[in-house]
């Protein structure tokens, strides 16, 4: 088991790591500066190899054990904040306008940072690890697929891979996870209705693009209701109507943006043929046109079965069966890791943020109060996958 003592210790470094990261917030692949203070960071604590500019701005730090083995296990931190203006009045606040950690980020770094010092001291396991920091998770950036994409894998020999982020709502200490899907994929839905404009006094001369619009929203509610099994995870979500720039004038087309989110690729490809298909009919009906434009997303995030036990069973070291959810209920967030888990063999794992608000809100903040079991949850899962021989 992971010295509590020591990981106490590295988590009040961490804790300033944390608050430094937090005030200076980057987006996507911008993270010059954090790439570049972990990168140093990694360096001091004695790693045998730190590389950078992995899929762009991508941090690896490589850590070799006491005895041989048979490749690598990677631990994966995300970096990037997100374009939110933060209201928590904390004194560690952005100094950047406009731009927070609202989902953790700086918190999932902190932690690993922490559990880097620590495997990099102790090596208590064979073969290697990979602590991996990734950009751009927000905002549709992909920069798992990017790692992936720029042979991270097969560089660093790794063949395992996990990840873990922070929940509001679960716990400070506290863990849950599920073998299977244990997030959803994402499709962002875009649909451009095209009628006839006029003049407002005259909408029988026209094909009113917003009534037609206003149809389409209402019928794609049964995609979820009336076209996947009750069972079935999935959610359709319209959060955007643009149309119109006159009080007299009946516009020429319409715009309507959201989210489709599903826990099985099958439900996936129903839905999507369903949107088209509602799009569609609906837009016909009324003498208009309907362009219908899906664009995939992250996948299905999918926690491996033998990799799923090994987690479950770090985070019952270091927590407890109390605090630990072993088949929680799958989240419709979603998560680029997928696309680790797409190249190798793996699980991801939330940690508890205790009563906070949720993520991406402007008052949330990570809570410094997790740290020290994010610390030891990495550190006990090295020695679980990778133990010394006895």
């Amino acid at each position: 088991m992971p010295n509590a003592r020591r990981i106490a210790e590295i988590a009040r470094a961490a804790r300033e790591w944390r608050h430094d990261l937090h005030m200076n917030p980057e987006l996507q692949f911008d993270v010059h500066r954090t790439a570049g203070i972990i990168a140093t960071r990694l360096r001091e604590f004695g790693c045998d190899d730190v590389a950078t500019g992995i899929g762009r701005t991508g941090v690896v730090g490589l850590i070799r054990g006491r005895a041989r083995g048979e490749g690598a296990i990677a631990l994966r931190a995300d970096m990037d904040a997100l374009p939110i203006m933060e209201a928590t009045d904390a004194p560690h606040a952005s100094r950047v306008a406009g731009l927070m950690h609202a989902c953790g980020h700086d918190g999932h770094s902190a932690m690993l940072l922490g559990a880097a010092r620590y495997l990099a001291e102790t090596r208590d396991f064979a073969g290697s690890v990979a602590v991996v920091f990734q950009p751009a998770e927000e905002n549709g950036g992909a920069g798992a697929k990017a790692m992936v994409d720029d042979g991270m894998m097969e560089r660093f020999g790794i063949r395992e891979v996990y990840g873990m982020h922070n929940m509001p709502g679960i716990p400070v200490g506290a863990f849950a996870i599920r073998q299977g899907a244990m997030m959803a994929s994402s499709t962002r839905v875009e649909i451009t209705v095209e009628g006839k404009g006029g003049h407002a006094a005259k909408p029988h001369l026209c094909i009113d693009p917003i009534v037609v619009a206003a149809q389409i929203v209402s019928a794609l509610q049964t995609v979820a209701s009336r076209s996947a099994p009750p069972l079935d995870g999935v959610v359709l979500s319209i959060t955007m109507m643009n149309a119109g720039t006159a009080f007299n004038v009946i516009p020429q087309t319409a715009y309507i943006g959201g989210t489709l989110r599903t826990l099985r690729d099958e439900t996936r490809v129903m839905a999507e043929k369903r949107i088209n298909e509602i799009a569609a009919g609906v837009a016909a009906a009324h003498g208009a046109r309907a362009t219908v434009t899906l664009t995939t997303g992250y996948p299905v995030t999918e926690n491996h079965p033998a990799q799923t036990a090994m987690a479950r069973r770090a985070a019952l070291d270091v927590a407890g069966v109390e605090a630990v959810d072993v088949d929680m209920v799958p989240s419709m967030g979603a998560e680029d890791f997928s696309f680790m888990l797409l190249a190798r063999p793996g699980a991801f794992i939330f940690i508890g943020n205790g009563d906070t608000p949720g993520l991406h809100h402007p008052r949330y903040d990570f809570n410094d109060e997790a740290l020290p079991a994010g610390i030891g949850y990495w550190a006990r899962l090295v020695e679980t996958v990778a133990p010394l021989a006895p």
